[in-house]
Formats: structure tokens, sequence, C-alpha cells
């Protein structure tokens, strides 16, 4: 990694598969995965659309199942805070 945080020698398939794998599978955001593995966003959607497109699955599916698993957490979240002052009230 160079001082501006970004990597200037091309990422081993080995590292591309671990951050393909932690977007795809754990959920990690294509921002959040570029912050901790200093390589561009623009660097990592390419190699989803690469990968994508060689199993033949769509990267969009990939994506907004990401997009609707933390928009669900944070209705979770707000749902708690919700009923959290609902019983605060009720006593």
């Amino acid at each position: 990694m160079n001082i501006s945080g970004k990597h200037q020698q091309p990422a081993t398939q080995e590292v591309k598969e671990k951050i393909i794998s932690q977007v795809r599978d754990e959920g990690l955001s294509v921002p959040d995965a570029s912050r901790q593995s200093g390589y561009s966003a623009k660097t990592i959607y390419s190699w989803l659309r690469k990968g994508v497109e060689a199993t033949g699955t769509g990267t969009n599916l990939i994506l907004e199942n990401n997009r609707l698993k933390k928009e669900l957490e944070q209705a979770y979240a707000l749902l708690g805070r919700a009923q959290a002052i609902m019983s605060r009230s009720k006593n």
C-alpha cells in the first residue's frame, strides 16, 4: 500500500477472492471493503462484475441483497428504539 492508502501492485487471485467473498457472502459493502483493503471501490466492482460474468449470476442481485440486509438491520434498530420508547411511556 502506498502513502495514499491505495495499492499500486495488482492483487493476487487469492486476495481478490477474499475481498469478493466478504462483499458477496458476508455482506460487507464495497466502500467498506475498499477502505479495509486499500483497493479502490471501482476496482472491487470490476472484480465483482468479472466474477459474476464468469458464474452467470447477476451483479445487481448481489449488491441489492447487501443493500437490503443493511436496510433490514436499520429497521430492526429503529423497531428496538420504538419498543423502548413505548415501554417507557406505559410505565
